[in-house]
């Protein structure tokens, strides 16, 4: 097919640069705010935060309008090269970086500091959706997930080696690309139960109710109770469904009634057991039906009961001490209000004095009196929410949706695959950010140093998030050439 010339004005979607305009806008200002002294005067000083900002937002425009000029072909064709060369831009990172709080994540240029962790997300969306456009590709061949899960997994192991944790747990948003592209539903399933298992593990972990551990117990319960569901909803089975469901409740029955009037019980035995008849009892239909999903259902439920075991390990000798008390304060297994539990306990008492509509302009006392560490950064949503309120919360949170929402309607209304790929890629990460940096600030999730996109300062965030965005708006504003 011939291509013809567009104009990139008319076919750019001026919905989504209206939109990013004014989050960025927004977001400058509330710097201004966060990082606000009683003496500062001028919101364009560049001694202050909030006037290196607007040079990064200069710059970022600047950015947006470059890349509005560049022929789409080329983020098709030197995807692979962009991917390989961030990988080594990362893997040079850990070595030469220094060492700032910790992390080894930021490459220092003169006088300004680049973290390459945030400008992977593009690019590695950028190698995803070159995968899924290559000839004849089937997600659901084993070998094309393997491939696509490998692009994703490589600068993620690159940056927790950076010991960039909040980084690195960014690149999991790519899930929802891989599910809109034909991943099974249990893949989700399965990473929701990891979590919830992890969860269950560690706040119930050090409780006992006579010899049991508490913890240990339930999570085994789960997994059966997960067995039961999917025997009914996953392999259609209701028969075996209910013969799974009645074994286990009388089986339950009969050691509770053992441990109430013969002697001590341990549960979490009895879990496996019951785990062990049901891997069993779901082999025996595979043998007769040569229903694959009945083995399927096997090996979920033997990784989940190995990953049960693995939970205290997991906690105890691969996190940080830092972000293990970050997961408990999470779960309320303690307060340490002076400790890990100051930034969600300051950033509450904030966001809970801003009522309705918040304090006014300027008018934030916890924020003002710098009550809230990293108050224009990671916490600047706790600005927002003392200053302009429950209003101006739920206006941001709106605006984001609108985004996200307006960039998955594009993205379904592409011809091209890649296209397509990319678009559903920005959306997930502007999701994921928002999910996670909300959830910490208010204190649904731990501490993990995810940045609110277009309000936390920091010229790498901004130009990243900038990037990802301006390169989708091209690659739609293609969708009226033919190539």
């Amino acid at each position: 097919m011939r291509s013809r010339d567009v104009n990139i004005l008319k076919a750019i979607d001026w919905w989504v640069v209206i939109m990013y305009t004014v989050l960025v806008f927004a977001g400058w200002i509330s710097i201004y705010a966060a990082s606000y002294n009683f003496d500062d005067s001028s919101i364009f000083d560049m001694a202050n935060r909030s006037g290196k900002q607007l040079m990064w937002i200069g710059l970022a425009f600047l950015l947006g309008g470059v890349i509005m000029l560049i022929e789409t072909r080329v983020f098709e064709t030197y995807a692979p090269l962009f991917y390989f060369i961030m990988i080594g831009i990362l893997a040079v990172t850990i070595v030469v970086a220094p060492d700032i709080k910790g992390s080894r994540s930021w490459l220092v240029l003169g006088p300004v500091s680049i973290q390459p962790a945030e400008f992977g997300k593009f690019v590695t969306a950028l190698m995803l959706a070159w995968l899924f456009n290559t000839y004849n590709f089937n997600f659901t061949k084993f070998r094309n997930f393997f491939k696509a899960a490998a692009i994703v997994l490589l600068p993620i192991l690159l940056i927790i080696l950076q010991r960039e944790t909040g980084s690195a747990l960014v690149y999991f948003a790519f899930i929802f690309v891989f599910y809109r592209e034909g991943m099974s539903g249990l893949v989700m399933i399965a990473g929701l139960c990891a979590i919830l298992f992890f969860v269950i593990g560690v706040k119930f972990g050090n409780e006992y109710i006579g010899s049991t551990e508490l913890g240990a117990a339930l999570v085994m319960q789960l997994i059966m109770l997960m067995m039961v569901g999917m025997n009914f909803f996953f392999t259609k089975t209701i028969k075996s469904g209910w013969i799974l469901f009645g074994i286990t409740l009388i089986i339950d029955v009969i050691f509770l009634l053992i441990n109430k009037y013969i002697m001590v019980v341990n549960f979490v035995f009895v879990g496996i057991a019951l785990c062990v008849i049901g891997v069993v009892y779901c082999y025996m239909n595979y043998l007769q039906t040569r229903n694959t999903k009945f083995f399927t259902i096997m090996i979920f439920t033997i990784v989940s009961v190995l990953f049960s075991f693995s939970v205290d390990y997991a906690f105890d000798n691969i996190l940080e001490p830092h972000q293990q008390t970050r997961i408990e304060v999470s779960l309320g297994m303690k307060d340490d209000l002076k400790g890990a539990g100051y930034n969600v306990n300051q950033a509450k008492i904030a966001i809970g004095s801003g009522g309705l509509l918040g304090k006014g302009f300027l008018n934030g006392t916890q924020t003002k009196l710098k009550y809230v560490p990293e108050q224009d950064t990671d916490f600047i949503f706790c600005t927002i929410g003392e200053e302009e309120g429950f209003v101006g919360t739920t206006f941001v949170i709106v605006m984001f949706f609108i985004l996200i929402a307006r960039i998955l309607f594009l993205a379904e209304r592409q011809r091209s695959v890649f296209v397509r790929v990319y678009g559903y890629s920005v959306a997930s990460i502007f999701f994921f950010h928002l999910l996670v940096n909300v959830g910490m600030v208010i204190g649904l999730l731990p501490v993990i140093g995810i940045p609110l996109p277009f309000f936390s300062y920091g010229g790498s965030g901004l130009w990243s998030f900038s990037i990802l965005l301006f390169i989708f708006l091209r690659l739609d504003a293609s969708r009226l050439e033919q190539y």
